[in-house]
């Protein structure tokens, strides 16, 4: 791990967190998480069927000992939902972690981000480890610091659209203020170079779930989006040459025999 995720103090050898829905089946789910290489998976408490048959949950599927799963409030309307969604996820014995959205919009699954910072604030003073699902707004990102969240994890796109990062602007402008706490593009992600491009940002990580789960092979895809942000980052490490108009001779002029 030369080159680790860390968020809250805790070290993740993966930049890529995938999630466990919309999968065809849930042996097509595991084994899509594991061709990602990931090491953290979100789990909806709300949202996803936890039983796929009679005697036979998802979490028959997922090692607790190899994976950390991240419980998400993904559902919630109010801050109020999301906190007692959290509750349930820590009674479980899941994890004080919490992957926090608070939906605005049904349509679009934009967040709230008003409810989203006051149930931050609630979690966070009630020891939550959270990770809120943002806008790509640099003054809630700031507010959600400021309220105690170990990471922001701003939208590429809507959630579960495919189209890829849209706001390379404000994306931009986040990694370069926000500087406290990782940053992990969440939502919107369609192909591989969506998520090379996040990371190419400087992203700390990318999460995803429709991208892989949707995908007409899903574990093909899985080892694509391993592939490309391992890729993603170390180019963003490496530092892009300089963009320029014209062209420039890889080969130096002086000496040239003639």
């Amino acid at each position: 791990m030369e080159d680790p995720l860390v968020i809250a103090g805790r070290t993740f050898r993966s930049r890529l967190i995938v999630g466990t829905g919309k999968y065809r089946t849930l042996r097509d789910m595991a084994q899509a998480i594991e061709a990602s290489g990931a090491d953290m998976v979100t789990v909806a408490l709300r949202r996803i069927q936890l039983a796929d048959r009679p005697g036979e949950t998802l979490l028959d599927h997922l090692d607790g000992e190899r994976y950390f799963l991240l419980p998400n409030t993904a559902g919630c309307y109010t801050a109020d939902e999301a906190i007692r969604t959290a509750h349930l996820a820590r009674e479980l014995g899941l994890s004080n972690w919490i992957k926090l959205e608070v939906i605005g919009d049904q349509q679009t699954l934009f967040p709230d981000t008003d409810q989203l910072l006051a149930a931050t604030r609630t979690l966070v003073a009630e020891g939550f480890i959270v990770l809120p699902y943002t806008t790509d707004d640099l003054i809630v990102a700031r507010k959600l610091v400021e309220a105690g969240a170990a990471a922001v994890m701003p939208l590429g796109a809507p959630i579960g659209s495919g189209l890829g990062i849209q706001n390379t602007t404000n994306l931009r402008i986040l990694r370069e203020r926000i500087t406290e706490v990782p940053l992990i593009v969440d939502a919107g992600v369609g192909t591989a170079s969506d998520a090379t491009l996040a990371m190419e940002l400087g992203f700390e990580g990318v999460l995803m779930n429709t991208a892989i789960a949707g995908a007409h092979e899903p574990v093909l895809m899985a080892e694509a989006m391993r592939a490309a942000v391992d890729g993603g980052r170390k180019a963003f490490l490496a530092g892009r040459i300089e963009k320029k108009l014209y062209a420039t001779a890889s080969s130096p002029l002086a000496g040239v025999i003639r």
